[in-house]
């Protein structure tokens, strides 16, 4: 069975749509790199669409009533939307969930080095990478420090025209012999993942006479100058630039990541390659979709988490309690609060698991099972079923709910496919599908497919975008 290719039903209309929300999306994830950053650019966006703080509604105890639009953050990190419909929450929620956070490096409590006349910053791979494409690639550093005083100092060096970039260096092709002879996952060893931030000393002209008894009170850089000259004058920059000393970074999440914004690719501009589209393409397509319903009848939910790059843990992932205790909270902002009205909404709620799939790339087509693929330009992609082995780690949607996904996709016109992450036993990986699915909901995988995942650059398809977008918004009116 194979699906035409959506580009074919395009008129100048749709051809239009589909280039401007082209646009937004590449401007969205070109100035949104971190968790932190999308979720900041989600509620800005929601709350230019009527969007109010939950919190602030709690607070108040000012009751919820259809058409109501509220947003909950946990830590800054993760995300809901809900848009109040006009059925009893207690029927159920119609939910989008995707997930923010990419694969990256991030900068250790500790970083700071310098060897040889150069200094660098330790970091620890997040997330599933090949370390080799991380090398000789130009890097930006995004992130927060955290004071002790309180203050919390935003972080962003690599983006602007004139701001300098970092890199990983890699061994010289002339002496490259042994190396080359090594395995890809040995090539590049993850301790060696440091970033080279500077090659200029710091030079102090002369060091003060202290006396016996008496304190130096020289700025830190400075009396470390004699040392390590080189660090001494990053931490000169950092603190003239921040206001921030080298044990601030035991309170800082900084993270590196690819410098640059997305890029049209192809003579035809017909698709998108940039940094942290496994998720962003699902988590801006499933945003756009929350923001354009109108008035449902069930409660749409738009849900973006952290974390799922790492199994989906901690406060901010999806097997946090930030889900169950937001939809707590609208129920009972609804007159519909209870642990039992709780637990008979979330068994009678649909979601889609907005997450990426594999597209079919003929470049290494042995991976692929080729009827059972994902092929960019062919719509939205559902996979019924993703983990690995023997389905280990899956949700597996029932056939009954990817009935009513496909009459839901057909009545609204949307291209979409199936697919299965490769071949059986090549490899394999989850989604946050099976989290919800706890519940008793139902789920199933649904995304855009992509080239070079996880990868520093990933590509898509400006088509698949936009059935992305058109079936998550049919998802939220009619499922």
């Amino acid at each position: 069975m194979e699906h035409d290719v959506a580009w074919k039903k395009y008129d100048e209309a749709d051809l239009e749509s589909l280039d401007q929300l082209a646009a937004e999306y590449i401007g969205f994830i070109s100035d949104n790199k971190t968790e932190r950053e999308c979720a900041v650019a989600a509620i800005a966006q929601a709350e230019e669409h009527g969007y109010k703080s939950l919190d602030e509604a709690v607070r108040e105890g000012r009751a919820l009533h259809p058409g109501d639009k509220v947003w909950a953050q946990a830590s800054g990190k993760a995300l809901i939307l809900a848009h109040v419909g006009t059925a009893p929450l207690v029927e159920g929620f119609n939910i989008l969930g995707a997930h923010i956070d990419s694969p990256r490096l991030d900068l250790k409590q500790n970083p700071l080095a310098e060897a040889n006349g150069l200094a660098y910053l330790d970091t620890h791979y997040y997330g599933g990478i090949k370390n080799y494409q991380w090398v000789t690639l130009p890097l930006a550093l995004h992130g927060v420090i955290a004071k002790i005083d309180g203050s919390v100092v935003d972080v962003q060096v690599g983006e602007d025209a004139g701001d300098p970039v970092f890199c990983v260096t890699d061994l010289l092709v002339h002496l490259a012999n042994k190396q080359m002879e090594k395995k890809a996952t040995e090539v590049i060893e993850a301790e060696n993942l440091d970033i080279l931030i500077g090659n200029r000393p710091l030079v102090v002209e002369k060091e003060p006479d202290v006396g016996e008894g008496q304190d130096d009170d020289r700025p830190a850089f400075e009396k470390l100058a004699e040392k390590e000259p080189v660090k001494a004058f990053a931490l000169k920059l950092l603190a003239e630039k921040y206001d921030i000393a080298e044990e601030d970074f035991l309170s800082a999440e900084i993270e590196a990541v690819p410098a640059g914004r997305a890029r049209d690719l192809g003579f035809d501009r017909s698709m998108v390659i940039g940094y942290g589209q496994d998720d962003r393409v699902c988590a801006y397509t499933s945003l756009a979709a929350q923001l354009a319903v109108e008035q449902p009848q069930k409660t749409a939910l738009c849900v973006l988490v952290d974390k799922e790059e790492i199994g989906s843990v901690g406060a901010t992932g999806m097997a946090s309690q930030f889900f169950e205790n937001t939809v707590a909270e609208l129920m009972e902002l609804a007159g519909e609060g209870g642990s039992l009205p709780l637990r008979r909404a979330l068994a009678a709620s649909s979601m889609l698991s907005s997450d990426v799939s594999a597209g079919f790339d003929p470049a290494y087509a042995a991976a692929f099972e080729a009827k059972n693929s994902a092929y960019l330009g062919r719509g939205l992609v559902f996979n019924k079923y993703t983990g690995s082995r023997g389905k280990s780690g899956s949700n597996d949607a029932s056939a009954e709910y990817m009935a009513r996904i496909r009459r839901i996709m057909g009545d609204a016109g949307v291209s979409f496919q199936t697919a299965e992450l490769g071949k059986v036993d090549v490899g394999g990986g989850g989604t946050i599908a099976y989290i919800p699915a706890k519940y008793g909901m139902e789920v199933i995988d649904s995304g855009v497919a992509v080239l070079s995942m996880h990868a520093p650059w990933e590509v898509t398809s400006k088509a698949d975008i936009y059935e992305a977008f058109k079936g998550y918004e049919a998802f939220l009116k009619n499922a």
